[in-house]
């Protein structure tokens, strides 16, 4: 069973960093075919944020670009999401997800509906 584990997260003051980790358990990372973070708070509407796929490629939502890095180190089967230029209106709850689609791309429309996600963690941002 494919599980995704979230690490990071907490508070930060605006301007701050922060950056979440993923690791995929049981899995092989590259053999999850996009892989990337979304947010979403209770009852509010979902939005992929970043990104990357079995090639290294990588897509961002508009409202990250620039302020958030998404990277993977595939020897420890994690991927990260460094988060700078933070702002209160990044304050969510980060999914890591991943899908298998060979049908759609692997960008932030495609991660808001994976296959797989974690738990979720809180990033709270102050001002």
């Amino acid at each position: 069973q494919v599980q995704l584990k979230e690490s990071g997260g907490g508070s930060a003051q605006a301007g701050g960093a922060l950056t979440l980790s993923c690791e995929t358990i049981s899995i092989y990372i590259l053999n999850i075919g996009c892989l990337g973070w979304f947010r979403q708070a209770p009852g509010k509407e979902r939005e992929g944020v970043a990104t990357v796929d079995r090639r290294g490629g990588v897509n961002y939502a508009d409202s990250v670009k620039g302020r958030f890095t998404i990277s993977r180190d595939t020897r420890n089967n994690k991927i990260y999401l460094n988060m700078t230029g933070l702002q209160p209106e990044d304050t969510n709850v980060y999914f890591c997800a991943g899908h298998n689609s060979k049908t759609v791309a692997c960008d932030v429309k495609s991660i808001r509906t994976p296959n797989y996600r974690g738990q979720g963690t809180q990033v709270t941002v102050s001002s």
